[in-house]
């Protein structure tokens, strides 16, 4: 009875992450492919799909399904596939459940609407175009945060979408730390590092051609990724089997390769997820957080190795050997790793990276509060940037309009960026610690060792467990910055030395 029971969960499972899959192919045809004039078919389209994969979600009799899978769930092991769905099932339902479906599909048109937006805005560089749109996303916030009551901090409920089992005042604590390390290191610094080698004219089919070489050697398959072209770059997962890329090549720099590289991460992350897991909520990744642990490790750490370009420095000065030829692969890769303030956060090295999301979080929680205003939010942007990194934005799209995520997406996304490089610096140490020195292998272009760490620590896992669970599952402890703070100060040392 219980099986036959379990099976029918898995279909209205099934059938929910079917829509919530539609949802972002019709998303990621939105920022790729869709022509400008589709913006208010596809607000339309979103906001019909979302409301239904939320009723479907809500139903009572799910909830009653649910309920009765108690004794399964009680009887099998808290790893099992069984105990695990009926647990992050029961999770979801009881999440979902607190927001209208009215509500759900509200904010998923004014998100869509407000990418739109973003985009007129970016255009004509006038933040007045978005400034209205955003106001109404921080009206939605306030209803939905109001279907959560009690909390302790406003901020916990949207934090919560992006990272259970983080509050509000965890996510402060790390990033006094980092605050407190950073703003004072980043002042301190002397003249930066000379990049002018990675500027120039780069053909962007030659960077396309490079950027699938990397990812094909990575773990890229080409019967289940695609790499597509977009304003800001992202990746979408439809199924296992479908992986999404997307960057931009800039003609001017490499910045396009950079995040093909990034995003590789988020997207390897979901392929490697157990394919039992498909159709249910088991199938995302743990957290954003732990998605952006993906990216970061492998753009930044692995990425930016030496040992990394030693194999692949090759093939990059045969396809732009105007500008490599006569340029050593040190003196490359030091103006890969440079260290100096940027504006955009895309952009900004490792070490300045955090301090962006820093006062991002700041922002957010200042809005929501009331303590500030879109109307404000421009100035106050800028007055941070000049606080932490010492730059003044040119525009407002070098500013406040740089992102896309206060366009269409949730507050509470953005600290999850930073929190996920201090995942990233744990989970590397733990995996060098297992598996010994990697750099040999990188250096013969061999990726697996680390991939396949990963899957068997990370990935697999998909959602199982709650990301502080699966933290201390992998590394053994804790949330801690102590191996990210010493990383950063170590490439600080290395490049003053260089």
């Amino acid at each position: 009875m219980l099986r036959s029971r379990f099976d029918e969960l898995l279909r209205r499972l099934g059938e929910i992450s079917d829509l919530e899959r539609v949802d972002s192919l019709l998303s990621w045809d939105q920022e790729t492919k869709m022509p400008p004039l589709g913006a208010p078919a596809r607000a339309e389209q979103l906001a019909t799909v979302t409301r239904l994969a939320h009723e479907l979600a809500t139903a009572p009799e799910l909830g009653e399904l649910i309920e009765e899978l108690r004794e399964l769930e009680e009887a099998s092991e808290p790893e099992s596939f069984e105990a695990s769905v009926v647990r992050v099932a029961r999770r979801d339902y009881e999440r979902q459940r607190r927001v209208p479906s009215d509500l759900r599909a509200e904010m998923t048109r004014a998100g869509s609407f407000g990418y739109a937006a973003w985009l007129e805005a970016r255009a004509a560089g006038d933040f007045e175009v978005l400034r209205p749109h955003l106001e109404r996303r921080v009206e939605l916030m306030h209803e939905y945060i109001a279907c959560h009551e009690p909390f302790d901090d406003p901020y916990d409920v949207l934090l919560y979408d992006n990272e259970p089992g983080m509050r509000t005042a965890d996510v402060e604590a790390v990033f006094e730390r980092l605050k407190a390390e950073l703003v004072p290191l980043v002042a301190s610094m002397g003249e930066p590092i000379d990049d002018a080698c990675l500027c120039g004219d780069f053909s962007p089919a030659r960077q396309r051609e490079f950027s699938l070489e990397v990812l094909l050697r990575w773990g890229m398959d080409e019967e289940a990724w695609r790499l597509d072209d977009t304003v800001h770059p992202f990746s979408s997962n439809i199924s296992e089997a479908d992986i999404r890329v997307t960057t931009r090549f800039d003609r001017e720099d490499l910045t396009g390769i950079l995040a093909c590289l990034h995003e590789f991460g988020h997207g390897l992350y979901e392929r490697q997820v157990d394919v039992r897991y498909s159709r249910t909520p088991l199938q995302r990744g743990a957290s954003a957080a732990f998605h952006e642990s993906q990216s970061r490790l492998w753009e930044n750490v692995v990425g930016r190795r030496l040992s990394t370009w030693r194999f692949l420095y090759p093939r990059l000065q045969e396809l732009f050997p105007e500008r490599f030829a006569d340029i050593a692969l040190d003196e490359f890769h030091r103006a890969l790793n440079r260290v100096a303030p940027s504006v955009r956060r895309v952009d900004a090295d490792e070490v300045t990276y955090p301090l962006h999301i820093v006062l991002r979080f700041e922002l957010e929680r200042e809005m929501l509060s009331g303590g500030l205003t879109p109307a404000d939010l421009p100035e106050a942007f800028d007055s941070k940037l000049r606080e932490y990194l010492g730059i003044e934005p040119a525009n407002v799209v070098e500013g406040v309009l740089q992102d896309v995520h206060w366009s269409d997406a949730n507050f509470g996304y953005f600290p999850t960026y930073a929190i996920g490089n201090v995942i990233a610096a744990q989970l590397w140490e733990r995996a060098t610690a297992e598996l010994g020195d990697l750099d040999s292998e990188f250096e013969r272009g061999e990726f697996d060792s680390l991939r396949e760490w990963l899957r068997e620590h990370i990935h697999r896992w998909g959602r199982a467990f709650e990301p502080p669970e699966l933290l201390e599952r992998a590394v053994g402890g804790r949330l801690d910055a102590d191996p990210y703070l010493a990383h950063l100060r170590g490439k600080v040392e290395a490049l003053e030395r260089a």
